[in-house]
């Protein structure tokens, strides 16, 4: 029998991939700066020392400025894991341990300083889209809802407004976000 959800999941992907790609350039590098000083202005981010994030891949927001911005800060990466159930491992942020994962984006070597996932305090979680209820659309893996099931911190959506959506289908496995942040502004989730 057809997972309706996961076909419906699909079907969004493609047009999020699509709408994401349309953006111009430009557009993309001025909303990641905007959405960077949202994050930056955040009393949850100031009161908060160890941090998840993420290397952009293709045209997702970039928070890279953001990380160089605030060197004090202890930047934690994920490294993923897809023959070990795709699960992720995570590391103290070195941009000179960075590789280039087959799927395309930089993580952390795997020699890199590994941090326990209770350790981190706030998750700057990647998305294709997100839903005003906090509700995620990732890339299929599971990856991110796999670590947000057990993790204990804050979670913070990031995404540009374009693809903020009205609702994302979501099954029991999913994990909606806390706090949500696109270039306009930084809110809680409504779930």
């Amino acid at each position: 029998m057809p997972n309706i959800i996961s076909e419906q999941k699909t079907l969004i992907r493609k047009e999020c991939r699509k709408d994401r790609q349309a953006l111009e350039s430009d557009f993309r590098k001025q909303a990641s700066q905007a959405i960077c000083v949202q994050i930056e202005n955040w009393p949850v981010f100031q009161q908060t020392q160890v941090i998840l994030t993420y290397m952009p891949v293709k045209s997702e927001v970039d928070l890279r400025s953001l990380i160089e911005k605030r060197p004090g800060k202890s930047w934690v990466l994920p490294r993923i894991l897809p023959e070990e159930n795709h699960r992720m491992l995570f590391h103290a942020y070195d941009p000179q341990q960075l590789i280039i994962h087959p799927f395309g984006m930089a993580e952390p070597a795997s020699s890199s300083p590994l941090v326990a996932p209770g350790k981190i305090q706030l998750a700057l979680v990647p998305g294709l889209a997100f839903d005003r209820n906090g509700w995620r659309l990732g890339y299929g893996g599971g990856y991110f809802d796999r670590f947000l099931k057990e993790f204990t911190g804050v979670s913070l959506g990031v995404t540009f407004e374009e693809l903020l959506l009205e609702h994302i289908p979501h099954d029991a496995h999913d994990m909606p976000m806390q706090w949500l942040v696109s270039e306009m502004k930084l809110y809680r989730a409504s779930s």
